[in-house]
């Protein structure tokens, strides 16, 4: 009865490797008793095998997820993807390649001291520490990128400041109303190009802002010309 039992579990599990001999035999030819339980010893230990090596695809899965949560808000170069979804994506690209590049390589170097483990346990065993070692490094990453970004974002804090006391001590008053509509891009190291809108759409009052002093110098740009105009055709941030 046990061992009808097993085989019952195992077809619900899709685990193969009993022989017609076998299901026959269980249906009434008379198999011995100590074959049958070694034929479930068989199938046990092939159940352990798969269960070890299912950790895999919810670890992808998880981890895939977490590592771009980690890329939004811990991001690594820059600003990071922009969104959760890209930082999500990135992710997933990253994990897959680690999964189907590098696993089988560190699954053969694993059987070279394991050899009793299966190729597949082998691959599953080296994806997953590969996929937890892929979240490691970007959260790593992300902390040492940290300081950057911090300094980044008060850099571009100290410009917008400049900008708003230029405007509201110096500036035509019709520059005033613009400063809600303020846009800002980078174009060199401590240097942001900030224009507000008046008037006339096609003509905003911009200025050079460096930020390696303090308060940070803003200089008048004699070029009217909006921000949109330079960030579409030269990658200006």
């Amino acid at each position: 009865m046990r061992a009808l039992l097993s085989l019952h579990l195992f077809r619900r599990l899709g685990i193969a490797g009993a022989p017609r001999s076998t299901r026959s035999g269980i249906s009434g030819n008379g198999m011995a008793k100590g074959t049958l339980l070694k034929m479930e010893r068989e199938w046990m230990t092939r159940l352990r095998w798969r269960m070890r090596g299912a950790w895999l695809w919810p670890c992808f899965a998880a981890l895939t997820l977490a590592d771009g949560l980690l890329l939004h808000y811990l991001p690594i170069y820059g600003e990071g993807p922009g969104s959760v979804v890209g930082a999500v994506l990135i992710a997933g690209f990253l994990n897959l390649f680690v999964v189907a590049v590098l696993a089988p390589v560190g699954g053969r170097r694993l059987r070279r001291r394991r050899p009793d483990l299966p190729r597949f346990i082998a691959d599953n065993y080296a994806g997953t520490t590969l996929v937890v070692g892929v979240a490691v490094a970007v959260g790593s990453a992300g902390l040492l990128h940290r300081p950057v970004v911090a300094a980044e974002r008060q850099a571009e804090a100290a410009a917008i400041a400049s900008v708003h006391n230029y405007v509201a001590s110096s500036a035509d008053p019709e520059f005033r109303a613009g400063l809600a509509g303020l846009d800002m891009i980078r174009v060199d190291d401590d240097v942001y190009r900030s224009c507000v809108p008046g008037r006339d759409p096609k003509r905003w009052l911009c200025m050079f802002v460096k930020t390696e002093q303090r308060p940070a110098g803003v200089t008048v740009d004699t070029d009217r010309v909006p921000n949109s105009a330079y960030r579409a055709g030269s990658g200006f941030d």
